[in-house]
């Protein structure tokens, strides 16, 4: 599972990715987490508003700090 953490680096950027780092934890289960901040990559998705949250390369959240447990939801639909 490939997650990606889009943002500028700003606090709820930050607070998204570590968010994501506690719900993998969690789950026990294998993820390569990276926190992109770079704007052309996240151009890239066409995404308007930080911070995004994607994983296997689909968008399933932006414009928000998704909580441990919105996070840990998601993933649980995606496996």
């Amino acid at each position: 599972m490939n997650i990606k953490v889009l943002g500028s680096g700003c606090k709820n950027c930050k607070k998204l990715y570590e968010n994501v780092k506690e719900s993998v934890k969690n789950l026990n289960i294998q993820a390569e987490i990276e926190y992109v901040t770079d704007m052309m990559e996240i151009a890239n998705y066409g995404l308007l508003r930080t911070p995004g949250l994607v994983i296997n390369e689909k968008i399933v959240s932006y414009g928000k700090v998704n909580s441990v447990e919105e996070v840990t939801t998601i993933i649980k639909n995606l496996i």
